[in-house]
């Protein structure tokens, strides 16, 4: 086995493992209720991790760099055309008024 992926955030770790598993790919996560360990031990040894066998890790490792590189394109906040609503950038229609982000479709 192999580790992939390893953060703080237990709910982004279980994320990936659910992208990765939906590709067919076994993955497993460890240390997963080590925090309550974090003072006793350094708090980066308490994070939750994935692990991959070793022939599927390269194939994990590019779906993880796919996930985070799209999450990333689409944080940019934009305000809507028709009500000036400040949006975040994850959203593709304004909660308000419900026009679709200009510069993509749903």
């Amino acid at each position: 086995m192999k580790r992939v992926y390893c953060w703080r955030d237990r709910l982004l770790v279980i994320h990936l493992k659910n992208l990765i598993e939906n590709e067919g790919i076994y993955c497993e996560i460890r240390n997963d209720y080590l925090a309550a360990g974090a003072g006793e031990l350094p708090p980066t040894e308490c994070w939750p991790e994935l692990w991959v066998s070793e022939q599927d890790a390269e194939r994990a490792l590019e779906l993880i760099a796919d996930t985070m590189v799209a999450d990333a394109r689409h944080g940019k906040p934009w305000t809507c055309p028709s009500c000036h609503e400040q949006i975040e950038g994850q959203f593709a229609a304004c909660w308000n008024c419900m026009t679709t982000r200009p510069d993509r479709e749903i």
